[in-house]
C-alpha cells in the first residue's frame, strides 16, 4: 500500500489539524507494515509447506531407486534393510502430507483472507484523500471570496461556496473519524485472528517431528548390528573400495 496526498488546492486555513494527520499517518503506517508482514509470511510459509513435500517425495524416490537395484536380488539382508527404509520413508511422506494439510488449512488460507481485506481497506484511505481534496479546494474557494471586496456578487458567491463546502466537509470528516476508529481496532485484532493459527502450527510441528522419532527410532532398531558400530562399517567400506580401486579397469593410466 502507499498514500501520496495531493499538494494542489491548498488553503490558507489549517483544515485537518496536525495531530490528527500525524494519528492518521501512523495508524495507517502500521497497517501498510502489517499487510507487507502477512504477504511475505504467506509466501514463506508456501515455500516451506513446498519444500517439506519435496524432501519426502524425494525420500520416497530414493528408497523405491534402491528396491530396483539388482543388489536386493542377491542379497536378503540389503533388501530387508531396504523394504525398512522405503516403509519409513513411506510413513515419513503420509505424516507430512498431513502436516502440510494442516498447515495450508489452519495458517495459509487463515493468511490469505487476512491478506485479502487490504485492497478494502485501501480504497477507503483513498476515498478520505479524495474527500480532503475536495475539502481543500472548496476551502480555498470560500477563502478567496472572504478576501475580497463585499459586493453583493461576491456575497452570493461566497454563500454558494459555503453551502457547496459544508457537505464535502462533512463527508470528510466522517470518512476521516470512520477510519481513526477502525484502523486501531483492526490492528489490533490480528492478535485474536493469528493466534489460533500460530497455535496450529507448533501443534502440527510438533506432532509431526513426535511420529518422526518413532519411525526413524523404529528404524534404527531394525537397521542396526550389535557389535558393528560406525566406525567398523568405514573401515570396511574403505578396504573394499581400495579393493575396487586396484582393478586395471579403474586403474589410473
Amino acid at each position: 500500500m502507499s498514500w501520496i496526498p495531493f499538494k494542489i488546492g491548498q488553503p490558507k486555513k489549517q483544515i485537518v489539524p496536525k495531530t490528527v494527520e500525524r494519528d492518521f499517518e501512523r495508524e495507517y503506517g502500521k497497517l501498510q507494515q502489517l499487510e507487507e508482514q502477512t504477504r511475505r509470511l504467506q509466501k514463506d510459509m508456501k515455500k516451506s509447506t513446498d519444500a517439506d513435500l519435496a524432501m519426502s517425495k524425494s525420500a520416497v524416490k530414493i528408497s523405491l531407486d534402491l528396491l530396483s537395484n539388482p543388489l536386493c536380488e542377491q542379497d536378503q539382508d540389503f533388501l530387508n534393510m531396504v523394504t525398512a527404509l522405503d516403509t519409513a520413508m513411506k510413513r515419513m511422506d503420509a505424516f507430512n502430507q498431513e502436516k502440510v494439510n494442516q498447515i495450508q488449512k489452519t495458517v495459509i488460507e487463515p493468511l490469505k483472507k487476512f491478506g485479502s481485506v487490504f485492497p478494502s481497506l485501501n480504497m477507503a484511505v483513498k476515498r478520505r484523500e479524495q474527500a480532503l481534496q475536495d475539502y481543500r479546494r472548496l476551502q480555498a474557494k470560500v477563502e478567496k471570496y472572504e478576501e475580497k471586496e463585499k459586493t453583493g456578487p461576491v456575497l452570493a458567491k461566497l454563500h454558494q461556496a459555503r453551502e457547496e463546502l459544508r457537505p464535502v466537509r462533512e463527508d470528510f470528516e466522517a470518512k476521516n473519524k470512520q477510519l481513526l476508529d477502525e484502523m486501531p481496532r483492526f490492528y489490533n485484532s490480528r492478535l485474536d485472528y493469528f493466534q489460533p493459527s500460530f497455535e496450529s502450527l507448533i501443534r502440527a510441528q510438533v506432532g509431526y517431528y513426535s511420529e518422526m522419532q518413532k519411525i526413524f527410532g523404529d528404524l534404527t532398531q531394525q537397521l542396526d548390528q550389535p557389535g558393528h558400530p560406525d566406525e567398523l562399517r568405514e573401515r570396511e567400506n574403505e578396504a573394499r573400495l581400495s579393493e575396487l580401486r586396484a582393478l586395471s579397469i579403474v586403474a589410473d593410466d
